[in-house]
């Protein structure tokens, strides 16, 4: 049973165009995540793998892309509309598709047509900041949650100035997502300019040049459809041209991807949580236990509502964020607050949700299990959630 959406201020644009993501995430993500799940990491990635048919006709749809017809606040609405409806088809999906767009993302920040023009829509990008040695480390950009007297270590991946170019060594971490299929990268690393200490830059960089390597596709307990893999860069040479960010800008550049990366998670994953709401609520109306449908029982009532409310705050919660981000300074401490939100109420509904279908819940007969794991990656994924939380407690 679909949920009704309070906001009553959706127009006709806006309805026609959730109802059109609906069908899609119903029709394509959904199944194709469902089949994905159950395929050899590399099986997802083979050349007749369902996974190119699903990028190709999200691309179709031509959505994740700035219409300078609309408002700040028309572009927002739209956004956390179709996000939460990716969401609520298949997560690891969403994920593989908002990721694909961080090389473009970052290319219209640098300003540089040469690297808007490299980065064109039928590409799939990834974002390469998280790294073995680090992990959440790479987000705590100045210090502030790390203990007193201590370093980060040195980092893995290094870009070291040489003449007119930069010349890539080190590798980034088996997390990044479409690591081992992108044909480019937002690559965030530290630069080595010739001065006493290290700093750090932002990169565009195509992955088919030479010296650049993939380790093995991951395999994973969640989120299965979503490639994530090693990238290796073995003394690979780029022009100066590729630095999109350079070192003076990074933090505030680093800060502000990360802002809309965890408000982009948390509509991913409030879609998520009303999934399996949804499903929850769909088979406590069917499965009979002690002569009626379990929903007529107080217990079971009880736990659909508490799984309601939780949803309908994150989703409300993750709204205020993303408009707010949109119409004034975006700040990361509220995209955190969204993040950790919707993610942790996804496992907490998800988790509820199975419990509900009892014994049926742990077979993977039925959706919800693979929905209960996709959940468990999420609050680790793109910051684990305590320690985005310390760094959103710095700034309160």
């Amino acid at each position: 049973m679909p949920l009704e959406d309070l906001d009553i201020h959706v127009t006709g644009v806006e309805a026609t165009v959730r109802d059109t993501v609906h069908r899609f995430a119903a029709q394509v993500l959904r199944p194709a995540g469902e089949a994905l799940d159950k395929l050899s990491p590399e099986a997802v990635i083979d050349a007749d793998s369902v996974l190119w048919s699903v990028l190709s006709q999200y691309r179709e749809l031509g959505l994740g892309r700035p219409d300078g017809d609309l408002s700040a606040e028309e572009q927002a609405r739209l956004s956390y509309i179709t996000s939460e409806e990716l969401g609520w088809g298949d997560a690891g999906l969403a994920i593989a598709m908002g990721v694909s767009g961080f090389p473009r993302m970052v290319a219209l920040q640098s300003g540089n047509p040469e690297l808007v023009d490299m980065v064109k829509d039928n590409l799939t990008g990834c974002w390469a900041i998280t790294e073995p040695d680090h992990g959440s480390d790479t987000l705590d950009f100045h210090g502030e949650v790390r203990h007193e007297g201590t370093s980060h270590g040195r980092p893995n991946v290094i870009a070291r100035a040489h003449g007119d170019d930069f010349v890539l060594s080190g590798q980034k971490s088996s997390w990044v997502s479409c690591g081992t299929i992108a044909q480019a990268a937002a690559l965030f690393c530290s630069v080595d300019m010739g001065v006493s200490e290290l700093q750090k830059a932002v990169f565009v960089v195509p992955l088919d040049v030479d010296g650049v390597s993939r380790g093995k596709p991951l395999d994973k307990i969640g989120q299965r459809a979503l490639n994530q893999g090693e990238i290796f860069f073995d003394e690979v040479r780029i022009p100066r041209s590729f630095m999109a960010i350079p070192p003076e800008g990074y933090d505030a550049a680093a800060g502000l991807v990360l802002t809309n990366a965890n408000t982009g998670m948390g509509t991913l994953f409030a879609g998520l949580a009303r999934a399996a709401l949804e499903l929850a609520i769909d088979y406590a109306k069917e499965r009979k236990q002690g002569g009626v449908p379990i929903i007529q029982h107080q217990s079971v009532r009880s736990r659909l509502f508490e799984m309601f409310r939780k949803f309908e705050a994150a989703r409300s919660l993750n709204r205020d964020v993303v408009l707010s981000n949109a119409l004034n300074q975006p700040r990361l401490e509220y995209a955190i607050a969204s993040k950790v939100t919707s993610t942790q109420t996804a496992f907490e509904v998800a988790s509820e949700a199975l419990q509900i279908f009892g014994g049926n819940g742990t077979s993977r007969e039925y959706p919800i299990e693979k929905i209960f794991r996709d959940a468990r990656a999420s609050m680790i994924e793109d910051g684990c959630n305590y320690v985005l939380g310390m760094l959103a407690g710095t700034r309160l």
